[in-house]
This record gives structure tokens, C-alpha cells and sequence, in this order.
């Protein structure tokens, strides 16, 4: 079964694409059917395997999407985590459940990416030579 289709997901990447033409910061989704613990120590495993830590300014960001089990997280790289308080990502996480709760997976993603760049804005915002560290394309795990 596929999880997002091809059209969702080029709506993820576009989304990805003008966040991060308003910030330095980067930003990345991965998305797996399910996650048996807790969605956001899952995700602090995924943003290490995928390297998320080695941006310059240590400003990136991950979101990550459990389908099938509905679990999803925001984890900021420590660069952001030392600027911003503990509940920095409550107002994200909540525009992206209010669409998760409605079906909307694909817009659910989209906003928190938007919201993400808005937020990463006021701290890192972007540079005219700023250069794309990390890929826009959405990550797909297989752990069952």
C-alpha cells in the first residue's frame, strides 16, 4: 500500500520548497506505516540516522508521521532548541492534528511544514547564499 500518492507527495516537497526559501533552516518529513512506542523518541532515532544534526547552523527540523498507528512529532536540531522554549512546536503540532482529525494526512504534513518555516523564520532566517544541506524529499521507512 502506498502512502502518500505521487501527487501528495510532490505537494509535501513544494511545501518543503517554500518553507525553506523563508528560513536558513531545513526541513525534512519521514513517514512509515507505524510506530510501536513513542512517536517522538522514534523520530529523535530518525533524525540521527538521517544525518539531520550535520546542518551548519544545527537548525534543522523533522517531522514524523506514523500512519497507520496515527503518531506523529517535531524534533529540532539543538541549534533551534537553544533559542526556542520547551513547547515551541505545540502551535504546529496542533494545525497538524486539526487536519490529521479531518483525514487530510497530506495537507496535515503541508501545514506543519509550513508552520515550521514561519516559526524557523524568526530565528534563522534565510540568507541570500544560503545552500540546500539536506534533500527535500520525503523520507519512507518499512518498520512494521
Amino acid at each position: 500500500m502506498e502512502l502518500l500518492s505521487e501527487k501528495d507527495q510532490e505537494v509535501i516537497k513544494q511545501s518543503i520548497e517554500w518553507a525553506e526559501k523563508a528560513t536558513s533552516g531545513e526541513i525534512r518529513v519521514c513517514v512509515e506505516p507505524s510506530c510501536g512506542g513513542d512517536a517522538y523518541a522514534r523520530a529523535v532515532e530518525c533524525f540521527y540516522d538521517l544525518k539531520m544534526d550535520s546542518t551548519r547552523l544545527q537548525n534543522g527540523v523533522l517531522i514524523y508521521v506514523a500512519t497507520e498507528t496515527k503518531k506523529f512529532a517535531i524534533i529540532g536540531d539543538k541549534g533551534i532548541n537553544m533559542l526556542v522554549g520547551d513547547n515551541f512546536w505545540d502551535s504546529t503540532k496542533q494545525a497538524m492534528l486539526e487536519k490529521f482529525k479531518l483525514g487530510h494526512l497530506t495537507e496535515g504534513i503541508s501545514v506543519g511544514i509550513i508552520e515550521a518555516g514561519k516559526q524557523l523564520k524568526k530565528y534563522f532566517p534565510y540568507n541570500s547564499n544560503d545552500t540546500n544541506e539536506l534533500p527535500d524529499d520525503i523520507v519512507f521507512l518499512n518498520r512494521s
